[in-house]
C-alpha cells in the first residue's frame, strides 16, 4: 500500500484513476494485497481486492481508496490507506467520541466515582457497557467512531462508512455553480427525502438530529478544527458525522493570517432546515435539539477530569498537537473545570447562539474551499 501511496504521488498531477488501476492488476499487487484480515476488524476477511472499484482520492495526501470482495461477507467492504498525516491524533480523538458516546448513553447514572483514579473510571466504564444497550433510542447520540489504525510513521488505515456522502458532494451536486452550492439550505434535506421515501423520513431526521447534536458538543469540547463540508458526512439512514481529525485542541487553521474558523462549532442553517423538517415554525424540533445539546454538555462536565487525565496521560505520545500541559487547557476551558454546572451550561449556550449566528462565516469558509478544489489543477 505505501508502494502504491508512492506511486500516486510521484505521478503529480498527470496520475489517474486507470493508472492506479492497472498497477493493481500486476500480479505481485494483486497477490499482496488479497487474502488479508482486515487490520481494522480481524473478523472480517480482505479476500479479492476489487482494482476496478479503488482509486485515490484528491485531497491532498492523495489517500487511496481501496475496495474488496470479504468473500463470504455480502457486501463489499472498504479501506483507505493514507500517508502523510498522523493518524494518532485521529485514533485519540475517535476514541474521547467513543467514550463520550458511553457517557451520553449512562446519563442516568452517577459517573463521578469519587475516590477513584481516572483507570478505574475507564474500568467502570467499560465494564457497564452491555447495561447501556437497554437504554431507548430517544437517550442516546448516535455517533459513528469509524475504524482506524496507525501502522507506522504518519501512515495508516481509515475504514470506509458505507452508503454516506460528504457535505460538499451533497450540496455540489445540487446547485450549478461551486459558488452557491454551500448556500443551497435545501440541499442536504431533499437528499435525505431521496435515500427515505414516506415513512423513513421521520426517523432519518431524528437520526439527524441526535448525532448533530453529539458532534456539536464533541467538535467543541475537543475543539476539533478544519471543519469544511469535505470533513462532515452524512450515512443515508440521516447519521452525522465528522471526518479527518487532524487539528485538535483548538488548533484552528489560518490563511494569511487570518483564522478561518470563527464559530465555536458546525450548526448552519441547512442542519437548522433539517432538524425543523424543512418548515421555519417548527421552534419545537429545534428546542428539543437545543435541549439534547445541553444535556450532553452537562454530562461532559461533569466527568471533565476523566478527558483531562486521559490526554495528559497522551502528553508523552509525542503528537503534534499535545506535547506539553498547555496544550490540555482548551479542554480545561471548554469544559468549564472548577465552575458550577450553571455556569458551564451559562457558557455554553453563549457559545451555542454564537455558532447559530455566525454561522454565515461558516458558509463562507465552505465556498471558499470548493472554489479552491475546483480551480485545483
Amino acid at each position: 500500500m505505501k508502494a502504491l501511496s508512492d506511486f500516486v504521488k510521484s505521478g503529480s498531477q498527470k496520475m489517474t484513476a486507470d493508472d492506479l488501476k492497472l498497477c493493481i492488476r500486476q500480479d505481485s499487487y494483486l497477490e499482496a494485497l488479497s487474502d488479508l484480515l482486515s487490520p481494522l476488524n480481524p473478523s472480517i476477511i480482505l479476500a479479492e481486492i476489487c482494482a476496478d472499484k479503488c482509486r485515490f482520492m484528491d485531497s491532498k495526501m492523495k489517500p487511496l481508496w481501496l475496495m474488496y470482495n470479504p468473500g463470504a461477507q455480502e457486501d463489499m467492504v472498504g479501506i483507505i490507506f493514507k500517508k502523510g498525516d498522523d493518524l494518532r491524533q485521529d485514533m485519540l480523538t475517535l476514541q474521547m467520541i467513543q467514550l463520550m458516546e458511553n457517557l451520553w448513553k449512562k446519563e442516568g447514572l452517577d459517573l463521578r466515582y469519587s475516590g477513584s483514579s481516572c483507570l478505574q473510571q475507564l474500568l467502570m466504564l467499560f465494564n457497564n457497557e452491555r447495561r447501556s444497550a437497554n437504554l431507548t433510542p430517544s437517550r442516546t447520540h448516535r455517533m459513528i467512531p469509524y475504524g482506524c489504525l496507525s501502522t507506522g510513521n504518519k501512515m495508516g488505515l481509515i475504514e470506509v462508512v458505507k452508503n454516506s456522502d460528504t457535505i460538499a458532494n451533497i450540496q455540489r451536486n445540487s446547485s450549478n455553480s461551486a459558488a452557491t452550492a454551500a448556500f443551497n439550505k435545501d440541499a442536504l434535506l431533499n437528499w435525505l427525502k431521496s435515500k427515505n421515501p414516506e415513512d423513513k423520513l421521520d426517523p432519518a431526521i431524528e437520526e439527524f438530529t441526535l448525532s448533530c447534536a453529539g458532534y456539536c458538543v464533541a467538535t467543541y469540547v475537543l475543539g476539533i478544527g478544519d471543519r469544511h463540508n469535505d470533513n462532515i458526512m452524512i450515512r443515508e439512514t440521516g447519521q452525522l458525522f465528522h471526518i479527518d481529525f487532524g487539528h485538535f485542541l483548538g488548533n484552528f487553521k489560518r490563511k494569511l493570517g487570518i483564522n478561518r474558523e470563527r464559530v465555536p462549532f458546525i450548526l448552519t442553517y441547512d442542519f437548522v432546515h433539517v432538524i425543523q423538517q424543512g418548515r421555519t415554525n417548527n421552534s419545537e424540533k429545534f428546542e428539543r435539539f437545543r435541549e439534547y445539546c445541553e444535556r450532553a454538555y452537562k454530562i461532559l462536565c461533569r466527568n471533565a477530569m476523566l478527558f483531562v487525565n486521559l490526554f495528559a496521560m497522551m502528553k508523552a505520545a509525542g503528537l503534534p498537537e499535545l506535547t506539553s500541559f498547555k496544550d490540555i487547557q482548551y479542554l480545561k476551558d471548554s469544559l468549564a473545570l472548577g465552575k458550577s454546572e450553571e455556569e458551564a451550561l451559562k457558557n455554553f449556550k453563549v457559545k451555542f447562539n454564537e455558532a447559530l449566528r455566525e454561522s454565515w462565516k461558516t458558509k463562507v469558509n465552505w465556498m471558499m474551499h470548493s472554489l479552491a478544489k475546483d480551480n485545483r489543477p
